[in-house]
């Protein structure tokens, strides 16, 4: 395929070839990234991408669907199966459609949500202001407390009496502890709400048995198919099946038109290599690899919001170091360690240069890498925010991270 595209295209399969290259030769470490088996890529790009599939599996709109009725299915039930759960919805183009299609199969337009405010971990597609979840619905957001950077379940409690929302959504995209779906899941029923689950940083962890299962808590769980899953990038909508049709209905044709196939395809192969025993051991060193990764950036005096972390994500607080968050990503960028800037609970800073770094285990894990490399890769992370100024030492950081790349490779991986 790729000579192919050379010959085709060569200005297109250059920037691949430069991107597999930047892939390959840095540490990645931002929570949400990871790289695929070369099955799932294989599944991505084939000609399922030709194909028009309007509709669902025996309810389609155009012909031709002897195949893709069964590709569809075949994800479905895998994903049943490993998230043991009574019926998913496989056609979300992305995490974000997915939730505003959970949320209007179940309210109406300017009815009350409640999640995680996006300052304090929460996404987006929450009901944060600048999203559309937050402009269509009347959105209630709760916070942690900004001292622990954990839940007040007490506080959260009150504030869901207070303005009664219709649906209270968990989950987070940057909250480094395990999250007690029980105790969220008995907030909305107190109240009389739908307890909507967003578990697409964890849903590997989740499918592994490494954090709480969210299914018997939560009315509708949706989760991205990428991040810690492994899998292209599309996402789900899990549920019972009391609430099947409207899941449906609110993706196709709420929200969505054809579904993408070939995506389809690689979320079906993604599914079955989680179902497999080795993906229980990855999930297991995705969170030893970030044990160890929070421990020695304490060791070096980093602090982190809650003190650590229970699952794949750090979030670091730099205010003790007085280097501004977007610095020190471009410089660790420069050493081929790529983070991202983020907000950290009740940031004094602004959103777009915020005091806090977000730090993630998956991909690294992928590689093969463990407890010794996640104390190096901390060491290098302290080398550069000390000598941030110092272009050779980040020179020579670089150096070093590409010696540590080249004994880990991004070959494909086979889950036996």
């Amino acid at each position: 395929m790729a000579s192919i595209l050379e010959k085709h295209d060569s200005e297109i399969y250059e920037l691949i070839v430069k991107e597999e290259s930047r892939q390959n030769g840095s540490i990645r470490l931002i929570p949400s990234e990871n790289y695929v088996s070369k099955a799932v890529m294989s599944a991505t790009g084939s000609i399922l991408t030709n194909k028009y599939s309007e509709g669902y599996p025996g309810r389609r709109y155009y012909e031709g669907q002897q195949i893709t009725d069964i590709v569809e299915t075949t994800a479905q039930e895998r994903a049943k199966k490993l998230f043991g759960v009574e019926h998913v919805n496989v056609q979300p183009y992305s995490g974000s459609i997915a939730n505003l299609g959970a949320y209007l199969a179940l309210v109406e337009p300017g009815e009350t949500i409640m999640g995680l405010a996006l300052p304090d971990g929460g996404h987006l597609t929450h009901g944060w202001k600048v999203s559309t979840t937050g402009k269509i619905f009347n959105s209630v957001q709760y916070s942690v407390n900004p001292e622990t950077g954990r839940f007040d379940f007490d506080k959260i409690a009150e504030l869901a009496k207070k303005h009664k929302p219709k649906i209270i959504i968990t989950g987070a995209s940057a909250h480094p502890r395990e999250i007690d779906f029980e105790k969220f899941g008995e907030i909305a029923k107190d109240v009389g709400a739908y307890h909507i689950a967003d578990i697409a940083h964890i849903a590997g962890l989740v499918a592994g048995g490494v954090h709480k299962d969210p299914v018997p808590y939560s009315d509708i769980v949706t989760t991205t198919t990428h991040k810690t899953l492994r899998g292209p990038r599309g996402a789900m909508i899990l549920c019972k099946e009391e609430l099947a049709k409207q899941v449906d209905k609110s993706i196709f044709p709420g929200l969505q038109g054809g579904p993408h196939m070939h995506t389809i395809s690689a979320i079906a192969v993604a599914l079955g290599e989680a179902s497999k025993p080795a993906f229980k051991e990855y999930a297991r060193q995705i969170i030893k690899n970030a044990k160890v990764l929070a421990e020695r950036l304490l060791e070096h005096g980093f602090e982190l919001v809650s003190g650590g972390t229970d699952n794949h994500l750090i979030l670091i607080d730099l205010r003790n170091k007085e280097i501004p968050s977007k610095k020190l990503s471009k410089a660790l960028d420069k050493a081929k360690i790529v983070t991202n800037c983020n907000s950290i609970p009740n940031d004094p800073a602004s959103p777009f240069n915020p005091s806090g770094l977000r730090l993630g285990t998956p991909a690294i894990t992928t590689r093969g890498m463990k407890e010794e490399q996640a104390k190096q890769i901390a060491d290098y992370i302290n080398q550069v925010t000390e000598n941030i100024d110092n272009e050779s030492v980040i020179e020579t950081v670089a150096k070093e991270v590409s010696e540590l790349c080249a004994q880990f490779p991004v070959a494909d991986y086979f889950v036996a």
